[in-house]
């Protein structure tokens, strides 16, 4: 299908190991071992066909990716390539040295995950003692070295109130970026949804906020807003529509249009050992099984948003709707639409604040 643009960013999942054991993490649910990881120099030869085949920007992620003892030598690689790096971290296990190895091998730029403000907070919601102390010094090595920062704040209930202070933060610590990421309820998520999906009164307090900010902040910092799908009366535009703009690589090498294509079941998705990335991404069945718009229903065939948000999110329309060709059901067209309300309902009305903690080996009881 040559008539299909090339991608212009990957996301490179370098592995599933991670210290922090997030209960909203958005990996599988049936994580990658240290033994099934993709070697160096197939990491390598993956980032130079991703150039070859158009992609711009790379984004280096896991897990924790720093959990890789290759993470230098991956970084020069996607940089010979020829491809802006983006380092997605937890903070931890990047010390002064190994930043200064890094930033020689030329990564761009670091985004640095933030569980919470608070050190009690953060923790609690990071599952790991002591990560929000290490994830400052961390930030303020970055800053000393110059090299660009986004702060990926996600967002829940027990913590979107904070999100005043959060802006401050990601000021003082120079970020050039803040990602208001509210957590969106694949894989391990939904195990706390009771626990994480915030309430209609914080959800509209939110949107106050970053908007607020965004106009007061203007030329010293960027937002991207992710608001609570559940709460809104369309769809996002997911990936910019299935396998039309960026691709992900698993650390087995699985090639996916999206982070949380594996939930559709009933999909196979080629391995980069086996295939090319050029093959993967014009010809594979995966990719071009929900590509366009052609498969949608009529409920999304009559509507004037069609070509803008796509139909919405494939993965959340089989979750809700149990139909991946299905409209994305937080569309309040969708006839799926009060599977979402029932939701919200049980959640406001059943609210948990406890987590079930994401662990490597852990499966979901």
């Amino acid at each position: 299908m040559t008539s299909v643009p090339p991608p212009i960013a990957m996301l490179a999942e370098l592995t599933h190991r991670c210290p922090l054991s997030c209960p909203y993490c958005s990996n599988p649910i049936a994580l990658h071992g240290k033994d099934t990881e993709l070697e160096t120099d197939t990491w390598a030869r993956a980032f130079d066909e991703a150039a070859a085949l158009g992609v711009l920007q790379l984004h280096l992620s896991g897990g924790e990716p720093a959990s890789r003892p290759d993470l230098v030598e991956l970084t020069r690689a996607a940089q010979e390539a020829g491809l802006y790096t983006n380092l997605i971290t937890s903070g931890i296990g990047l010390t002064p040295k190994r930043l200064d190895a890094l930033e020689e091998a030329g990564l761009d730029h670091i985004q640095l995950s933030l569980q919470g403000t608070k050190a009690a907070l953060a923790d609690r919601i990071g599952g790991y003692t002591g990560g929000f102390d290490r994830k400052m010094s961390v930030a303020k090595e970055i800053s000393i070295r110059g090299i660009p920062l986004t702060l990926n704040a996600v967002m829940h209930r027990q913590n979107l109130d904070d999100l005043d202070r959060t802006i401050d933060m990601a000021v003082e610590l120079g970020a050039r970026r803040l990602e208001v990421a509210c957590v969106q309820f694949h894989g391990w998520a939904t195990l706390n949804r009771p626990a994480l999906l915030p309430t209609r009164e914080q959800t509209i307090a939110t949107k106050k906020t970053v908007a607020e900010a965004e106009a007061r902040l203007r030329g010293t910092l960027a937002f991207d807003f992710v608001p609570p799908d559940y709460y809104s009366d369309f769809p996002k535009a997911c990936m910019g529509g299935w396998g039309s703009t960026g691709l992900n690589i698993s650390p087995d090498g699985k090639v996916l249009p999206c982070h949380a294509a594996e939930t559709i079941e009933h999909l196979s998705f080629e391995n980069i050992r086996d295939k090319s990335l050029y093959e993967i991404w014009y010809d594979s069945a995966a990719f071009n099984a929900y590509r366009g718009t052609d498969f949608l229903p009529e409920t999304c065939q009559s509507c004037d948003r069609l070509n803008i948000d796509f139909g919405g999110c494939r993965c959340q329309a089989l979750a809700i709707a149990g139909d991946a060709s299905a409209t994305d059901p937080v569309c309040r067209k969708s006839p799926d639409h009060p599977k979402v309300e029932a939701l919200l309902s049980e959640v406001m009305a059943n609210p948990d604040d406890s987590f079930t903690y994401r662990k490597l080996a852990r499966t979901p009881q």
